[in-house]
């Protein structure tokens, strides 16, 4: 574990290259691609979470650090992904209108690709309208996740989801939610189906639905 560790605390000093090394020298010894990414990159990740929350380190490190993890990430990609073959469904992610952060939307991303979803990534600042014409143009069960960084970008869920009635695609579409200040409570309240706490907690819960095992699948 001590290998994770490093990788883990490098990240959070922002040394991009020498997780990436790290990285490579962890796969190349036998530890799962997963392990990695939430024993190493995961867990640094949120300590600088839990840090800046404390207003113990600011933005310019947070950025730092995730571009470490970006970095980790692009890394273990290939083997997250390698050997799924069997397709669960189609989600279609994006972060929302006014929200340029896509961090955590891409982990989200390689997580549900790793779990055999088609991920149609419509990358950040996504207004709703996109959202909805990318969706009725596809004909697999569908998930529209969609992820805010920002208080300030969160109305645009609650858009979202008016857009999909008026749209009437509601009842044949579920809508994931996520992000740092996003809760539950929160996604109850617009009429959003589900809400993820994290990149894996989203992956599982989306093959779920697509597999028909959940309350919110889609036909």
């Amino acid at each position: 574990m001590s290998l994770l560790s490093d990788i883990s605390e490098l990240l959070q000093k922002g040394k991009s290259k020498e997780v990436r090394e790290l990285c490579q020298k962890a796969l190349k010894q036998g530890f799962p691609a997963e392990e990695i990414l939430n024993e190493g990159l995961i867990r640094g990740m949120d300590v600088v979470g839990d840090k800046f929350k404390r207003d113990e380190v600011y933005v310019p490190e947070v950025l730092i650090a995730t571009r470490a993890m970006k970095s980790g990430i692009e890394t273990l990609e290939p083997y997250l992904t390698a050997g799924k073959k069997e397709t669960h469904g189609t989600v279609v992610i994006g972060t929302v209108k006014g929200d340029l952060h896509d961090i955590g939307k891409n982990l989200v991303k390689i997580m549900m690709e790793g779990k055999g979803l088609i991920v149609i990534d419509l990358g950040i600042d996504v207004a709703p309208e996109k959202f909805i014409s990318v969706a009725e143009e596809q004909n697999a069960p569908l998930i529209i996740a969609c992820s805010a960084l920002l208080t300030t970008t969160m109305i645009e869920m609650e858009n979202l989801v008016k857009a999909a009635g008026e749209a009437g695609i509601r009842d044949r579409v579920t809508i994931m939610i996520g992000g740092a200040p996003v809760t539950d409570t929160f996604c109850e309240s617009i009429g959003a189906d589900v809400y993820a706490p994290d990149a894996y907690s989203a992956a599982h819960v989306a093959v779920e639905i697509c597999s028909g095992n959940r309350k919110y699948a889609v036909s």
